[in-house]
């Protein structure tokens, strides 16, 4: 919500401070919304990133970046000025009632799978049958999604 582009610069920007190198990000993408429909279209992007902080550690400071920026999720998959989620974490997989990793959705979502495989299209997780790539050529998921 609000100035989608403006949100997501100021938030890629926060990431040093909050302890993570920032090493590429994906062109953004603009993308209808998938589950709750009622809502404006979302921008996203994947950002690559080194961190020296633990999985949750780094959760925590992601989600006072959002909270830092004015955001509130009122309610699952509803709008929002902004919402960052952990991807990947090297390949750890990380099962708590906070953390999912590998995100328990992302290879079923284009609006994941498109700007993931522009910036590192033969990653693989150990958990995966296929690259990043492979399964955004494969996937179910019809909604649209353009370059912005």
């Amino acid at each position: 919500m609000g100035d989608r582009e403006a949100n997501l610069r100021a938030a890629i920007r926060a990431l040093p401070a909050a302890g993570v190198r920032v090493e590429r990000i994906s062109s953004l993408y603009e993308t209808e919304p998938v589950d709750y429909l009622e809502q404006p279209w979302f921008l996203n992007c994947v950002v690559a990133g080194e961190t020296s902080l633990e999985a949750l550690q780094l959760l925590r400071v992601l989600h006072e970046i959002e909270a830092g920026m004015g955001s509130k999720k009122e309610f699952s998959k509803g709008p929002r000025l902004l919402d960052i989620d952990i991807l990947l974490y090297g390949d750890a997989t990380i099962s708590t009632t906070e953390l999912q990793v590998p995100h328990p959705r992302m290879l079923e979502r284009k609006f994941v799978l498109v700007p993931l495989a522009e910036i590192e299209p033969g990653l693989r997780h150990p958990t995966w049958n296929g690259t990043v790539e492979q399964f955004q050529k494969t996937t179910s998921d019809h909604s649209q999604i353009k370059r912005w």
